[in-house]
């Protein structure tokens, strides 16, 4: 048997769960592994922090997907990767040996600043996060929690404190924490195009979201975050929604990775170091078409990246891929409203939320157990 190890359990493994459970490969061991047993869709996040949602309605059960797929399901996450041995190392200390490896182990959204560790909720992983968010609902429920601020100017950012802001307004009403942006840009979606950015802008400031931009954070303490140039935003509660991290174990094997950290991959979505290994989604950068860690370039890798495991795993020609230069953007502000942008179009109105909840609620059935 040749066995296929799936490191995470990420957007595009379950595309890949689901392509081979409907015409599973022959003489294929196939390994999930994944600390959690479940994915969190990542386009619902948003509008579970806000309430529109349950976190199950956000949820994707991954061991059941797996055993449609013929697949193993282990609970646990990688740790180590020996690419050129073929095994990789888990977190209860166990080697999994593997003939063919694909990684969709996501990134972190570490931020390297002082205190941040003891003091900021990290906005990945997204299952930490929605604990975290909880916990912040009951404290501030109960007076503990008067101010949040949200480190970050992009949508990722925007997104949570829109949601957070919309969510302990219908909670508390007037009496609902104060929320900040903190970015070092000169504005709020400083990489958006324009007339994204301004939608963006206004909402923010319709929401009554304080914006402290150019304001690089330095440190974050028990008391909120203390600026570079120096001077601080109060919050009892700091959120880091800043640019993705990778995990470290990547490249400590040899595999190879960008400045970053990020695994290297051509257009078939295999390493350009090992033939062995594919990966996909936000741990790794496409060669020849870098595009933004965003959900949708992970959902749309998927397909791909099952047609050319199964290749791999016969011994076949490999196709590549070619991810579309711009995709569609449906950004959550909070309440039923959102912005939608494909360059160089844009749009906003609760018929966008419409329409991204349609979208994400067949994303999320497709892979339920009875779907």
């Amino acid at each position: 048997m040749t066995r296929l190890l799936l490191a995470g359990g990420g957007h595009s493994h379950v595309e890949v769960l689901r392509r081979f459970a409907a015409a599973p490969p022959a003489e294929v061991e196939m390994v999930l592994v994944s600390p959690s047993p479940r994915l969190l869709y990542s386009g619902m996040v948003p509008g579970v922090i806000a309430g529109h949602y349950t976190r199950r309605d956000a949820e994707i059960d991954l061991a059941p997907l797996a055993a449609r797929a013929g697949a193993r399901f282990v609970a646990a996450a990688v740790t180590a990767l020996d690419p050129a041995a073929r095994a990789a190392t888990l977190d209860d200390g166990s080697v999994l040996a593997f003939d063919v490896a694909s990684l969709d182990v996501g990134a972190s959204a570490g931020s390297g600043l002082g205190g941040a560790d003891a003091h900021a909720i990290a906005a990945r992983p997204l299952e930490a996060l929605l604990t975290a968010w909880a916990r912040m609902r009951e404290d501030a429920a109960r007076g503990a929690v008067r101010a949040v601020a949200i480190v970050g100017g992009g949508i990722a950012a925007i997104e949570i404190a829109c949601a957070v802001r919309h969510r302990f307004r219908a909670d508390l009403g007037p009496g609902a924490p104060a929320v900040a942006l903190v970015t070092d840009e000169a504005t709020l979606g400083a990489r958006q195009p324009d007339g994204v950015r301004r939608r963006l802008v206004r909402i923010v400031e319709a929401h009554a979201i304080a914006v402290h931009a150019g304001s690089a954070a330095e440190s974050i303490d028990a008391d909120g975050v203390r600026l570079a140039h120096g001077g601080r935003v109060a919050a009892d509660r700091v959120v880091v929604a800043t640019a993705a991290l990778p995990a470290a174990w990547l490249c400590d094997g040899g595999l190879a990775c960008d400045a970053r950290g990020f695994v290297r991959i051509g257009a078939t979505l295999r390493s350009v170091s090992h033939e062995a290994v594919f990966a996909a989604g936000d741990c790794a950068v496409q060669d020849d078409a870098p595009r933004p860690r965003a959900g949708v370039y992970a959902v749309r890798a998927g397909p791909p990246l099952a047609a050319n495991l199964r290749r791999a795993l016969a011994g076949q020609a490999l196709r590549a891929h070619h991810p579309q230069r711009t995709a569609l953007a449906l950004i959550a502000t909070g309440g039923r409203y959102a912005v939608a942008s494909r360059p160089p179009w844009s749009a906003e109105g609760a018929w966008v939320w419409r329409w991204k909840d349609r979208i994400d609620r067949r994303f999320v059935a497709a892979y339920r157990a009875d779907a």
